[in-house]
């Protein structure tokens, strides 16, 4: 009885190893024959039976998948099975099809690459540019890049989920973006000037049009994505997981003021306006003749009642930048505040005519100090609102050649 056994168990694997040659080699005619549907049908029948094949069946198997889904344009199957054939081969020591399955690969990794690229800049379709770009990412896990460009385009395409996933993949990885440039002095122009790949360099300074050769390394990349992860994180309305995203960024890079301003811009949505302050000084004493910063500093001031304040943050925005209208129009807007109060008193004091008049002409004062503001905020960008307060003004204080001119104008943009 054993051996009856042990003799249809040796049939059955001969009856296997023939099924697997035969569905391989109708796997190889249908190839050569440009019949891709024909073939896969064939290696789908043989995979079933592949895990207990000979070394060389097992070698030629992923071959031949690797080839028929790779001419159906199924890349990611055929980069797993030339994947799986250099494992292989590796691992027996043996190289019957590796030689060939490389450049096949490689022919891969560059159409797909191409599609996105192709996709991103020129067919502007983020989405699939995304998806391809990760596609070319896990055919060649060393081309790290190609997973950074995967998040920037699942960005823009909106796709917020799917670029977390890619942004927390390379962070995963240890990515930095750090890349070697390969720089020359131009001997005519004095400028420096990068070239795709040390032996151009080397060719161009050889030429002598070129001096000064240098290997430079690019600036990491590892706080950008933090702050690009915090900024999806927002754009989702979790505020508060962005701005711990972005506080762990700043430590990375204490002196990216654009961290910073983006950080400030969290608490601006949370309202919390002491905390923006804060990071507004912190601002500007790294970019101590940004005007804008000294703007923003005048806003936050201004609405936690320190007016003075406000107004010498407003005054150093003119000065950084004359021609600011917005800041123009608050330092009018800080003076005019005045007004609030005296106009209260005015009203309380109705029948008293010599504490109104000489309230009245407290707020003619008022009114001259911010004609000049509102002036220059019109002049350097009109709107109705300049128009109609300036109208006013012109109104109260008198001056009627100019309040007539500006009704005129005022009725005309309503």
């Amino acid at each position: 009885m054993k051996k009856q056994i042990i003799a249809l168990s040796l049939g059955l694997v001969s009856l296997g190893t023939f099924a697997q040659k035969s569905e391989l080699k109708a796997a190889e005619k249908a190839i050569k024959k440009q019949e891709f549907n024909t073939a896969i049908v064939s290696i789908d029948a043989a995979e079933k039976l592949i895990a207990n094949a000979d070394d060389k069946y097992k070698a030629k198997f992923y071959f031949l998948k690797g080839k028929a889904y790779a001419a159906k344009k199924d890349y990611k199957v055929a980069a797993d099975a030339f994947k799986n054939l250099f494992d292989f081969e590796k691992q027996i020591g043996k190289d019957r099809y590796s030689s060939d399955a490389k450049p096949m690969l490689d022919q891969l990794i560059q159409e797909v690459s191409n599609k996105a690229v192709n996709l991103y800049n020129n067919l502007k379709d983020y989405k699939n540019a995304s998806e391809n770009f990760y596609l070319t990412y896990l055919l060649s896990p060393k081309d790290t890049s190609f997973a950074y460009n995967a998040a920037i385009s699942a960005t823009q395409a909106k796709e917020y989920d799917t670029a977390l996933k890619y942004y927390n993949e390379l962070r995963r990885i240890g990515y930095t973006g750090i890349e070697t440039k390969f720089v020359a002095t131009n001997k005519e122009t004095g400028k420096v000037e990068a070239f795709g790949s040390k032996s151009q360099r080397d060719l161009m300074v050889k030429s002598k049009q070129y001096i000064k050769p240098e290997n430079k390394l690019s600036k990491s990349k590892s706080a950008t994505l933090t702050k690009n992860i915090a900024l999806i994180l927002k754009e989702q309305g979790k505020t508060d997981e962005a701005i711990a995203a972005l506080s762990e960024a700043r430590k990375q890079n204490p002196k990216d003021l654009n961290l910073l301003l983006n950080e400030a811009d969290m608490y601006v949505q949370l309202k919390q306006m002491d905390k923006f302050g804060e990071l507004m000084t912190e601002a500007v004493a790294l970019d101590p003749t940004n005007p804008t910063l000294y703007y923003n500093l005048g806003v936050v001031n201004f609405n936690q009642g320190r007016a003075d304040d406000a107004k010498k943050y407003y005054q150093k925005a003119v000065e950084l930048k004359p021609d600011y209208a917005d800041a123009y129009m608050n330092l009018a807007v800080v003076v005019l505040d005045k007004d609030k109060s005296i106009v209260e008193e005015m009203n309380k004091n109705l029948s008293n005519f010599k504490k109104y008049d000489e309230l009245a002409l407290k707020q003619k004062e008022v009114y001259k100090e911010a004609l000049p503001y509102l002036e220059k905020a019109d002049s350097l960008s009109r709107n109705i609102d300049t128009i109609k307060t300036l109208m006013n003004i012109y109104e109260v204080l008198e001056m009627e050649g100019k309040a007539k001119e500006y009704r005129g104008i005022y009725k005309s943009m309503r």
